[in-house]
């Protein structure tokens, strides 16, 4: 993951040696008041070859289907294969402070990525749905090879939503390799197929000194314990020696993630990023 609070003027060096290093996706982060993610996967796009990119997350209160559509449509065609397309509620607050909290926003998702989807699939979309009005809107230039579009959501209702309407859920950071069973089970009660991916987010320090690792994470585990509604040492991190950090990559697959997506805390999180690599054979 390019961290929001890094600077966005360097994601373009960042992504091209992340490229090197030999990794399949970077993912970047939309949240208000820090950087747009579909400008910031355009820069990484462009700045690579090989890389798929992430959009984690787009909140559909603000954006207009219709606009997010064509503007992963835009994308997709002129880097096919390599987008994913992360659209989830967004943070309550932060929607309300701007004016665009919906009045039901499991309604405003489920309409927001159905739409999205078929508009990126070439259909023409009549919707009066209960958040979301298309009258008959389609799109000029489909992508031919139409990006997933994922559910970035962490409720239990979500999950069965993103499990009806997605093609994948992107799972926050916090959440191990046990909490993944819970997830499958919820996407699958909402009508998962085995196409469905789970793409799971989680914070990253690695280093020889555990004190420092843990001192490092200690502000992240923290905050996400809070937010979570769990305690701090209960929230999962793929943190450690190397080879401890690759064990935790390895827990996740093995729990059901398709992709593990490290947000790398601390000092040079390329070389971190570098060191979890080796460890894992790449």
């Amino acid at each position: 993951m390019y961290d929001r609070d890094w600077a966005p003027e360097e994601l373009p060096g960042f992504a091209r040696r992340a490229e090197e290093l030999g990794v399949d996706d970077l993912w970047v982060v939309e949240d208000l008041g820090w950087n747009g993610g579909v400008s910031a996967a355009a820069v990484a796009l462009g700045a690579t070859e090989r890389l798929r990119v992430g959009i984690g997350i787009a909140p559909a209160p603000l954006r207009s289907p219709a606009l997010l559509a064509m503007e992963l449509a835009t994308l997709a065609r002129v880097f096919p294969g390599r987008l994913v397309a992360g659209v989830g509620h967004g943070v309550r607050e932060w929607m309300e402070s701007v004016g665009v909290a919906p009045g039901s926003p499991l309604a405003l998702l489920e309409e927001t990525i159905t739409s999205v989807r078929a508009l990126l699939r070439g259909e023409r979309v009549e919707l009066d749905g209960r958040e979301v009005r298309l009258d008959g809107v389609k799109l000029v230039h489909p992508p031919a090879e139409v990006p997933p579009v994922v559910a970035g959501v962490v409720r239990p209702r979500s999950l069965e939503l993103s499990g009806r309407v997605a093609d994948g859920t992107l799972v926050a950071e916090g959440h191990g390799p046990r909490d993944l069973e819970t997830t499958r089970e919820l996407t699958a009660k909402g009508g998962a197929d085995a196409g469905h991916t789970l793409t799971v987010l989680s914070f990253a320090c690695v280093g020889d000194d555990p004190g420092e690792v843990a001192r490092i994470l200690h502000p992240y585990t923290e905050g996400h314990g809070a937010w979570l509604g769990r305690p701090q040492e209960e929230v999962f991190t793929v943190s450690g020696t190397a080879a401890q950090a690759a064990k935790g990559v390895r827990d996740l697959a093995a729990a059901g993630a398709g992709t593990v997506v490290l947000r790398v805390v601390g000092p040079g999180p390329l070389r971190q990023l570098e060191s979890v690599l080796t460890a894992l054979g790449r």
